[in-house]
């Protein structure tokens, strides 16, 4: 008896002891044109986007990737961006990305948004970045320590390269516009302690080319889920 006491008491402490990890996932909700940056007719504009974690110990573990567009937005308009079911949309949907949380450790939600001028080199490069959507790649060049401060494209930018496309955002922005660009951290302990499971980032960018002012408005939500193990199906 008593060791069938002792059984159930060693379980019932591994089992407390070990929390499920939690999953982080990025996904674009709206994106609204208050105003546009060409003056007549509409922009080309993409989005890319990534999460990047980092241990206890401020190492970069794991980086996932994910990019939408190339789509024309009139002025006033406004694209839900998430899938609506079987009902068609008139544009395609954004796709969400997600990640693991390392244990009190960190992730950064990165988005920037882009006006592009060249169509063409656009559609490519999202093509590269849709073909490695939300494959965890290792960032091992991203070795950054707690004072380094990033921008949000350069985290899009280092996770792209980490996945191994070998492309610079930075680069290709000669010819192309950065709208806006945005950031979100969150901490695993920060997270647990308040037992958030959702975050809606809103973000507005705004900015001058020329004589013309441009607005972009955007959402994006980041949903936190409990990881649990599953038996694997077929």
């Amino acid at each position: 008896m008593r060791i069938v006491i002792l059984l159930v008491l060693l379980i019932h402490t591994v089992g407390c002891s070990r929390r499920p990890s939690l999953t982080a996932e990025l996904m674009p909700e709206s994106l609204t044109a208050v105003n546009l940056e060409e003056t007549f007719g509409h922009d080309e504009v993409m989005m890319a986007y990534s999460l990047t974690s980092y241990d206890a110990q401020n190492k970069p573990v794991g980086v996932v990737n994910g990019g939408w567009g190339v789509e024309p937005v009139k002025k006033g308009q406004q694209l839900n961006l998430k899938a609506s079911g079987s009902q068609p949309t008139e544009h395609n949907p954004a796709k969400p990305i997600q990640l693991t949380v390392p244990k009190n450790g960190r992730i950064i939600a990165s988005l920037v948004l882009i006006e592009v001028d060249d169509y063409n080199q656009a559609r490519q490069t999202l093509a590269k970045i849709q073909k490695i959507h939300n494959i965890v790649a290792i960032p091992v060049g991203l070795l950054l320590t707690a004072t380094e401060v990033l921008t949000p494209l350069k985290y899009v930018s280092a996770g792209l390269v980490a996945s191994g496309i070998g492309l610079q955002l930075v680069d290709k922005l000669d010819d192309d516009d950065l709208l806006g660009q945005s950031s979100v951290e969150l901490r695993e302990s920060v997270l647990r302690k308040n037992k958030q499971q959702f975050i809606r980032v809103p973000a507005v960018f705004t900015g001058q080319n020329m004589r013309n002012s441009f607005e972009y408005q955007l959402i994006y939500d980041v949903t936190l889920k409990t990881v649990k193990i599953q038996p694997a199906h077929p």
